[in-house]
């Protein structure tokens, strides 16, 4: 293959899928294109709150997301986040990357490229490990950046770096440290995010937008909403007509519906440890599903529809839905 770079692009082959990443400077996101399938649909999993080297479930997980994955012929694998417990990766070399990833997901199906953000966990070890491309050379799935967009035909996917908003880690993060390596100072990194990702929703013209990351915006769940990004973040979506929001964070699986924009917020967050009982009030005409055990969720998408299933360790569907679009609409 060479190493040969144009105009700052990168041809990439992961499996039989050609990814083509775009570095742009002035102000755009870092952008993934994902060759989508000839009729142009789209099917993923997507799990968050995983990496415990195999323990609560981790590894049954794992073999269920095989099994569905392989069913649905999935192209790639979302993780929203908290990659590595408790205290993410201590270096590139930390054997929690083997441990707790490569010899997790060993299911063929799995072997696709997996697009992946940073979860606060990953932030109280050595955040800069999971952005740095030696990890890709020692597998070649794993693709972790702050913020970045997979384009995907009918599907734009934006990757949102949360963990820099929620105040807490900043005012009183306890006995905790985070590696801020590349955030500071903290508004001026908060804002250009901002503005980035408004300015590519609003030049997007993808069927179906998605954003996620790995704070939840509205959650029945442990953390509930959170509020830097109920104020922030969310009018952004809103104003841009986002599908879904796709977060971690809240150990559980759900479902939301806002009846006033109608964003679907989907947590997939039961990737191993589980927070059983551990559930707030929320008005049951939104609440489409609350499941406090391990899980994960897929998505099939194609012009007209997308179709999301939940799933718990045993391959049991929990939960399904659809949301439908007009083949002619516009975004």
């Amino acid at each position: 293959m060479g190493g040969y770079c144009n105009n700052k692009m990168i041809i990439i082959m992961v499996g039989l899928f050609s990814l083509l990443i775009s570095v742009i400077n002035g102000g755009e996101l870092q952008r993934v294109h994902h060759v989508a399938k000839p009729d142009r649909s789209l099917n993923f999993l997507v799990v968050g709150d995983w990496g415990r080297r195999g323990f609560y479930n981790q590894s049954q997980l794992a073999h269920q997301m095989g099994i569905i994955g392989e069913k649905l012929e999935i192209e790639f694998v979302i993780s929203t986040g908290d990659n590595f417990y408790e205290d993410g990766l201590t270096g590139v070399n930390d054997t929690a990357f083997y441990e707790s990833f490569s010899n997790i997901y060993t299911a063929p199906t799995l072997q696709k490229q997996w697009y992946i953000v940073l979860g606060n966990h990953d932030y109280r070890g050595n955040a800069l490990a999971q952005l740095s491309p030696v990890l890709k050379k020692k597998d070649r799935r794993w693709l972790c950046l702050r913020s970045f967009i997979v384009q995907a035909e009918i599907v734009d996917i934006f990757f949102v770096d949360t963990t820099p908003f929620v105040d807490k880690y900043f005012t009183n993060p306890g006995d905790q440290t985070y590696d801020w390596r590349g955030v500071l100072p903290r508004t001026s990194y908060i804002s250009k995010q901002l503005k980035e990702l408004d300015s590519a929703l609003k030049h997007s013209t993808a069927k179906w937008k998605i954003v996620v990351g790995h704070h939840t915006i509205k959650s029945a769940g442990h953390h509930g909403n959170t509020e830097e990004l109920e104020s922030q973040l969310l009018p952004i979506l809103e104003a841009n007509n986002v599908d879904f929001y796709i977060n971690g964070h809240d150990h559980c699986l759900e479902h939301i519906v806002d009846t006033k924009s109608q964003i679907q917020f989907l947590t997939s967050g039961g990737g191993s440890k589980a927070w059983r009982g551990d559930i707030k009030e929320w008005n049951q005409e939104e609440l489409k599903l609350y499941y406090d055990g391990q899980g994960f969720m897929s998505m099939e998408i194609t012009e007209t529809v997308a179709n999301l299933s939940f799933y718990d360790i045993f391959g049991n569907v929990l939960h399904k839905d659809s949301l439908y679009k007009n083949l002619h609409s516009s975004m």
